[in-house]
C-alpha cells in the first residue's frame, strides 16, 4: 500500500484537485473538466430514465467514472452527548469495464480504477479525520452487491450473516468504531426515479438513499470508548459527468426531523447562479422531489476557521410542507482535510421543526 501511495495520490490529485487549495473555475473536484468527454471516452453517463436495479446497484459501476457509497450518523452516549460519525468510499475509473465483463486478473496488476476512503468522528468539539487510498482490481479494495460488502484494506461495510443488518468498522489514528445498522424504511429514489439532475442543463447522477438506518455499536477515541447508538442516513451515488463547466462547490443537507420526516437538500453553486433540488420524506415515507422553485437555502451565519471562512448556520424553507428551519453547526472545526479539503459536520435543527443531521460543504477552503 505505502509503495502504491504516490501512484494513487497522483491519480486521485487530477480527480480531488489535490494540487490546490481550491476548486477553481474548472468546478468541484475538478471533475467538470474531467468529465466533459465522458461518452466520448466509453463511459455511460446518467440520463432521465435510466433505472435503479436492486441488488445490483448496491456494488460498483465499472462503465461510470466516479461513484460513492456515503454514510453519515447522529450518533448519542447513554449520557445524552452526542457523537457524529462519517464514512465514505468513492471509486474513480482511468478506463470504462463493460458490467458483464470480468475484473481484470489481478496477477497482472491492473491500473483501471484508484479508491479513496474518508472516515471521521466528532465529539464534544473535537474532530477526527483520516484518509485511505488504494490501487484497485488488486485486492485492496472493492464493492459488491452481493453478498453487500465495500471495504479498503480494514476498513469495511458489509452485510451481516444471516441478517439484513450491515456492520461498519473504521479506524484511524486515536480513533476508530464499529458500528451496526438496521434498516427500517424503503430505498428513497431521488430526482427522477433515482436520476438526480445537478444543473438546469442536465448534468448529473444515479442517487439512491437509504435514510432511517437504526444504529448501535461502540466509538473509541484514544483510549475511551463510548457505547453510542442513534439514526444515520446512507447515500449512494455513480456518474461520469457529475457538474457542469463553472460550478464550483456543494452545500449538501441530511435531515432527521422530530415528527419521522426526513429532508434531503442540496445546493450547488457557481459565480452568478445556484442550482437547488431536494427530497421530501414524509413520516410514512411518502417522497416529494424538490426543485429550484420549491425551496430555498441561504447561509445566515460564518465562522471563521484556519482552512477559510465557512457558513455554518442555514435557513431552509420548503413552504409547501411549512417547513421553516434553522441549521446549525455544533462550536468546533470540522474540515476534512484530505487531498481535498471539505467541511463535513453534524447539524441541530430548531424552527417550524426540530431534529438533527449532517451538513457537507465545499469549495470553501482558503
Amino acid at each position: 500500500m505505502r509503495v502504491l501511495s504516490g501512484v494513487i495520490v497522483m491519480l486521485f490529485a487530477a480527480v480531488a484537485a489535490g494540487c490546490s487549495d481550491s476548486p477553481g473555475d474548472d468546478g468541484f473536484a475538478g471533475l467538470a473538466k474531467q468529465m466533459g468527454d465522458s461518452e466520448e471516452s466509453g463511459f455511460l453517463q446518467p440520463r432521465p430514465g435510466n433505472t435503479l436495479t436492486f441488488p445490483e446497484d448496491w456494488g460498483s459501476h465499472p462503465q461510470h467514472r466516479i461513484e460513492w457509497w456515503y454514510l453519515t450518523a447522529n450518533l448519542e452516549t447513554p449520557e445524552g452527548k452526542p457523537v457524529g460519525v462519517q464514512w465514505t468510499q468513492f471509486r474513480q475509473a482511468l478506463q470504462p469495464r463493460a458490467a458483464e465483463t470480468a475484473p481484470p486478473d489481478p496477477g497482472a496488476w491492473p491500473l483501471e480504477a484508484a479508491w479513496m476512503a474518508h472516515g471521521a468522528v466528532s465529539f464534544e468539539g473535537g474532530h477526527w479525520f483520516t484518509e485511505k487510498l488504494a490501487r484497485g482490481d488488486v485486492g485492496h479494495a472493492g464493492a459488491t452487491a452481493e453478498p453487500f460488502q465495500v471495504w479498503l484494506d480494514d476498513w469495511r461495510l458489509e452485510s451481516v450473516p444471516g441478517s439484513a443488518d450491515w456492520r461498519l468498522q473504521a479506524s484511524g489514528n486515536d480513533w476508530s468504531y464499529d458500528l451496526r445498522l438496521r434498516n427500517t424504511s424503503d430505498v428513497v429514489m431521488h430526482g427522477n426515479e433515482g436520476f438526480s439532475a445537478k444543473s438546469a442543463s442536465g448534468e448529473g447522477t444515479m442517487y439512491f438513499s437509504v435514510v432511517d438506518l437504526q444504529i448501535e455499536g461502540t466509538v473509541t477515541l484514544a483510549d475511551e470508548t463510548l457505547e453510542v447508538s442513534g439514526k444515520g442516513w446512507f447515500d449512494r451515488e455513480w456518474s461520469s459527468q457529475f457538474l457542469k463547466a463553472g460550478q464550483q462547490g456543494w452545500d449538501w443537507f441530511a435531515l432527521h426531523l422530530a415528527g419521522g420526516e426526513k429532508l434531503m437538500a442540496f445546493r450547488l453553486w457557481e459565480k452568478d447562479d445556484t442550482y437547488l433540488s431536494g427530497s421530501w420524506i414524509n413520516a410514512n415515507g411518502d417522497v416529494e422531489v424538490l426543485g429550484n422553485e420549491d425551496l430555498t437555502l441561504a447561509a445566515i451565519n460564518w465562522r471563521e476557521t484556519p482552512q477559510g471562512r465557512i457558513p455554518v448556520a442555514w435557513r431552509l424553507r420548503v413552504p409547501a410542507q411549512e417547513v421553516d428551519l434553522t441549521i446549525s453547526a455544533p462550536a468546533g472545526n470540522y474540515w476534512n482535510s484530505g487531498l481535498y479539503r471539505y467541511w463535513e459536520s453534524p447539524v441541530s435543527i430548531t424552527g417550524s421543526h426540530d431534529g438533527v443531521g449532517y451538513m457537507e460543504l465545499t469549495g470553501y477552503s482558503d
